[in-house]
């Protein structure tokens, strides 16, 4: 008779949303700090993840290859279930994706990750600023960073219009709108917050400090977001 053990390991102890984003906060912070612990990334891990992954959370992010989330969050193998597009774009496969995360493995925390200088907002910006579309199936990411103009627009007033073509105040409504659609499209995901099982942040990544920045909550992580200076 075969003494091999063939047990499925137990799945861990689902955190918190809270607990969650604090995992992702201490990250960062040994990020920005040039002190990363590379965590869950030897062959000791590889073994346990390879029956079965039970990340901690869905972090749906930009393709730019500057923000590499398992990087910038300090996280390690099996900790992060990531999905990416330029712009953080959202279709039917990216919300199938994320209630993947979040309810088949299990997930409690969603992360929109935004950054500067991300060019489908720079691009979206510039098409906004002079009418001009920008080439092939770009203009289709262009087309669907566009609905986050919407809700600037109806807050308009005497400066609205400039505040249009600032890239700056566009990528942070398009993180805004980009959580705000997750609950919208997905009933899902809209439930999940509501139940408190998991909670949608909205997040800003800057490039040269290395610093994510909290905009927007859905839920509770335990953490509000900063009022603006």
């Amino acid at each position: 008779m075969s003494t091999t053990d063939t047990t499925t390991p137990a799945a861990p102890a689902r955190p918190t949303p809270a607990e969650a984003w604090a995992a992702l906060r201490a990250g960062n912070d040994r990020f920005v700090r040039d002190e990363p612990a590379h965590p869950s990334q030897g062959a000791d891990r590889r073994r346990e993840l390879s029956a079965a992954q039970h990340p901690h959370t869905v972090i749906f992010g930009c393709s730019d290859s500057r923000v590499a989330a398992e990087i910038i969050f300090d996280q390690g193998l099996g900790d992060v279930f990531v999905v990416r597009t330029a712009g953080h774009v959202v279709d039917t496969t990216v919300l199938g994706s994320i209630e993947y995360g979040t309810e088949v493995l299990g997930a409690p925390l969603v992360v929109v990750l935004g950054h500067d200088s991300c060019g489908a907002v720079a691009a979206t910006a510039h098409t906004l600023a002079t009418g001009e579309q920008p080439p092939g199936f770009v203009r289709a990411v262009v087309d669907r960073v566009m609905p986050s103009v919407a809700a600037i627009t109806a807050r308009a007033d005497a400066g609205a219009r400039e505040a249009l073509f600032d890239p700056a105040t566009l990528r942070t409504e398009h993180v805004r709108h980009t959580v705000a659609m997750l609950r919208g499209y997905s009933a899902a995901l809209d439930q999940a917050v509501t139940e408190g099982r998991v909670a949608i942040v909205g997040v800003e990544y800057d490039l040269a400090e290395g610093s994510a920045r909290l905009v927007e909550v859905a839920g509770d992580v335990g953490e509000a977001v900063p009022a603006a200076s």
